[in-house]
């Protein structure tokens, strides 16, 4: 009883219903470890419950004389119909192996034994080996032949007898039963699975490092040498014998896999359950399954309905991320409730984007509890909640349409579409307004979607005023930025800001550009004032900046970005292509006469299913003109009026022609202004400018043929005393620029800082092509500018302070002013900022050449009243 497997006894005691083994008075009772060892195996072959009591299988093995083990392979092949082969293998593994190995003779042995070797396993190895010695028995002609030929495969035939009359006892017990036994061969994987019921216990798995198997419990084993499978190492295994020498051995190995462990150890396998979550694809709630046996991992993860472990999880799951979070995403068209509720949602969200604030929406939570009060319990999965959805929305259709007080914290009040409107007019177009609440995001604040062709037309400066609900945190953050001394001059913030809205709504022409607004406030309340509010763009936070997304046809984005003039600089070439993309048979080149009828203002045109406005117009090409798309008026009218100019030109070819000549023969000025200009230089300047005084002057550009040919005869009329004029203020022009231009080049020491404000100044009088690009009537005043420069520079000396006084009033009005020209450079400079860039020039005659005299009154006080007056 100390020697054998305490398994068996244990089961025969509780079939013969014997007390238990321990309280039985056995003369020398088995050791604690091998009674619980027995108790361990039966529950593995399912012989016994959870409480100790013999199960409807354990009743069955009790019938056999045999090992447990072997009983319950036996049982199981019965159920699977293979017991034919079960019997054969439960016989062999009863007895000792018949394969002799003599130690002098063991590869010859291992030669002969191979014949009935099957890579896939030991166990088909032995049914290779019993066919065999039945074929041999149903041929042999005598007893001591079949011995010879069994020794000659080295088997014994001692053992083959035993094996038989093992075999015999097992059938007959069969026959008792009266179990059927198959007749037609079972498949290996059918015998396998029927072996791996009684070594349930002994499976093994092979991992990547290390050597050998992992089996239950923690044990590592190596398969036999004697194993068809040593060399093949499979992933999985099972033995039919564990041994344990110098290392321990598993004899008698089959292949086998999780899967098939996994099936056949039905309850004995632990299920672990992790990580439940919304399957999209499968449309219902999963957890994640680890299943082991005794330790040893089957399935590492694998997704299992959480509804059939815990339907109340699943229910919430559901709800929850499917229906709350929208995880659902129905195929074609979604139900009426889910369309709704999606929509409320995006439009309460987009409350908190517009106010920036995060308490508008509920909590997710609120939103699942909503559903949660209406969809039973039972429906954890789409095609549930579909069924359900139907008999539910018969009897009540708006059983799950939200409201907006579902969704809603508080009412948002201020959050209205005046305050924070979705679209903006500009440009001749509708620009589409998106919010977004997400500090450090590139589309946090305001971002307006502006077509490319509108990426001209556009206006930055009312465009920084970004929307009602935003201006005044905008206008409060740029006079925090304020340097601390003027800062002073506009507390309490709040107040001022109001003061400041009021007062801009109030000025001639409307608010105006922000930046410019903004400083001329400050300017007006702490007397001074940062050029132009630039100080405040440098400092504001992304969300106070508009952000600009540059769209083409098709809606897709081509930049994007809070610096509108860098997003320009890149693409008003592309703006450009992208009008002239969108021409539908107006464009056209080599033109040399008027010949295309009259010239539209706009012209609709369309791209990609998008209609907008372009601007027709003429472009010069050198030897004629062509017909073209403008994306702006402003750039229209510019290449129109310099392609009008060519055209008069190839009208009056031999008036031009003499018109050259005299310009060449202008020899003192062109000398005199060589460092700025070659001779072709200024021939084609002033036949522009003398073409362009005579043929248009102030008048309306032509756009139909019959102004076209008025525009000729007065350029017939008007050339000879234009052509006259222009060459007299040439000629002044270049003499006087003879003599102030080497005073600058290499000024004495002691007048070095005003010679540097001159020579800035007198470049932007005189350079190459001043002649067309300054205004008619400023011509003749040019040299009495030049003349102002000169007495300067002799005064100078005399009163340095006084210079320096003048010069940085007059510095700190033209920064402001040229920051507004060069913004405005590419809408078209409007006549009252034109007539006050003229302004500062006679403002330096009057402060530093009284004698000059001035046309009219002007100081730095009537400049800045004029600066006040002028809509930004």
């Amino acid at each position: 009883i100390q020697r054998s497997s305490i398994a068996a006894v244990i089961l025969r005691m509780k079939s013969l219903g014997l007390a238990e083994i321990v309280d039985f008075p056995f003369i020398d009772p088995p050791s604690p470890r091998a009674v619980a060892d027995g108790y361990q195996l039966l529950s593995e072959l399912g012989a016994l419950d959870a409480a100790g009591a013999l199960t409807a299988v354990g009743r069955e093995l009790a019938r056999f004389p045999t090992d447990p083990r072997l009983a319950r392979i036996l049982v199981a092949a019965r159920e699977s119909g293979c017991l034919a082969e079960a019997m054969v293998l439960c016989a062999a593994l009863s007895v000792q192996d018949p394969r002799e190995r003599p130690f002098d003779r063991a590869e010859a042995a291992d030669r002969a034994h191979a014949e009935f070797a099957d890579p896939r396993s030991d166990f088909l190895s032995l049914l290779a080996l019993w066919r065999f010695h039945a074929d041999a028995l149903a041929r042999r002609e005598s007893r001591r032949k079949h011995t010879e030929a069994m020794q000659a495969r080295f088997l014994s035939p001692r053992r083959l007898r035993e094996w038989m009359d093992v075999h015999a006892q097992l059938a007959a017990t069969v026959g008792e039963l009266g179990w059927r036994v198959n007749e037609t061969p079972a498949t290996p994987e059918v015998l396998h699975r029927a072996l791996l019921a009684g070594f349930i216990g002994q499976v093994g798995f092979r991992p990547d490092e290390g050597e050998g198997y992992v089996g239950a419990r923690g044990i590592r084993f190596v398969p036999h040498p004697s194993s068809a499978l040593r060399k093949a190492q499979p992933r999985w295994v099972f033995a039919a014998e564990l041994v344990e020498t110098t290392r321990l051995y598993a004899r008698t190995l089959a292949r086998t896999d999780p899967e098939t462990v996994e099936r056949v150890a039905g309850d004995r396998v632990r299920r672990e359950h992790f990580d439940p979550h919304w399957d999209v694809e499968r449309g219902t709630a999963v957890v994640w399954e680890r299943v082991t046996l005794y330790g040893l991992t089957l399935v590492v993860r694998r997704a299992v309905q959480y509804g059939r472990i815990d339907p109340a999880g699943a229910h919430r799951l559901f709800v929850r991320e499917a229906l709350a979070a929208g995880a659902w995403r129905p195929s074609g068209r979604p139900p009426a409730f889910l369309a709704h509720n999606e929509r409320l949602l995006r439009e309460v969200e987009a409350l908190e984007h517009k106010a920036r604030r995060r308490d508008v929406l509920v909590d997710p939570e609120i939103i699942a509890e909503f559903y949660a009060k209406r969809v039973p319990l039972e429906v954890h999965g789409v095609a549930a909640f579909e069924r359900w959805r139907r008999e539910a929305e018969a009897r009540e259709p708006r059983l799950l349409f939200m409201d907006r007080e579902d969704l809603m914290r508080h009412a948002a009040e201020r959050v209205t579409v005046d305050r924070y409107p979705d679209r903006i007019e500009m440009a001749g177009e509708r620009l589409a307004l998106g919010y977004r609440f997400e500090p450090g995001h590139p589309l946090d604040g305001v971002t307006v979607r502006v077509p490319l062709p509108a990426i001209n037309r556009i206006d930055p400066g009312q465009l920084d005023w970004l929307v009602p609900g935003l201006v005044r945190e905008k206008v409060a953050a740029c006079f925090k930025a304020l340097p601390k001394a003027l800062r002073r001059a506009l507390v309490p913030v709040p107040d001022h800001v109001t003061r400041f809205l009021e007062w801009a709504d109030s000025r001639p022409g409307g608010r105006g550009a922000f930046g410019t607004s903004l400083a001329d406030y400050v300017r007006r309340e702490a007397g001074t004032a940062p050029e132009e509010g630039g100080w405040c763009s440098r400092t504001l936070p992304a969300h106070l900046q508009m952000n600009y997304r540059i769209v083409d046809a098709a809606g897709e984005e081509l930049a994007c970005g809070r610096d509108l003039p860098a997003l320009r600089e890149r693409l008003t070439e592309a703006a450009q292509l992208a009008v002239s993309a969108a021409d539908e048979g107006f464009e056209r080149g080599g033109i040399t006469r008027w010949d295309f009828g009259d010239l539209p203002a706009t012209l609709a045109v369309g791209r990609g299913g998008r209609r907008f406005e372009a601007c027709p117009g003429l472009e010069d090409q050198g030897d004629s003109v062509a017909l073209r798309l403008f994306d702006t008026p402003a750039a229209a009218q510019r290449a129109t009026r310099a392609a009008v100019v060519r055209l008069l030109r190839l009208a009056h070819r031999e008036p031009v022609r003499m018109l050259e000549k005299r310009v060449r023969d202008q020899k003192e000025a062109l000398l005199a202004l060589r460092s700025v200009g070659g001779a072709e230089d200024w021939v084609e300047d002033l036949v522009g400018l003398i073409v362009d005084r005579a043929g248009i002057g102030d008048d309306e550009l032509p756009r139909t043929a019959g102004a076209w040919e008025a525009q000729c005869a007065r350029l017939r009329t008007r050339l000879p005393a234009v052509a006259e004029a222009a060459l007299r203020s040439f000629a002044t022009i270049g003499a006087a620029y003879l003599r102030v231009a080497p005073r600058l080049a290499q000024p004495p020491a002691a007048v070095a800082r005003p010679a540097a404000d001159a020579r800035a100044q007198l470049g932007r009088l005189v350079y190459k092509g001043f002649m067309s690009t300054t205004p008619w009537d400023q011509l003749a005043h040019l040299p009495r500018y030049l003349k102002a420069i000169e007495l300067r520079l002799d005064k100078y000396p005399g009163n340095p302070e006084r210079d320096h006084r003048h010069a940085e009033a007059i510095g700190a009005f033209w920064r402001r002013l040229e920051a507004r020209l060069t913004a405005r450079e590419a809408d078209g400079i409007d006549a009252g900022l034109r007539a006050l860039r003229w302004q500062v020039e006679e403002l330096r005659v009057s402060l530093f050449a009284q004698e000059l005299r001035t046309p009219a009154p002007v100081s730095i006080k009537r400049l800045e009243k004029a600066w006040e007056s002028l809509a930004a």
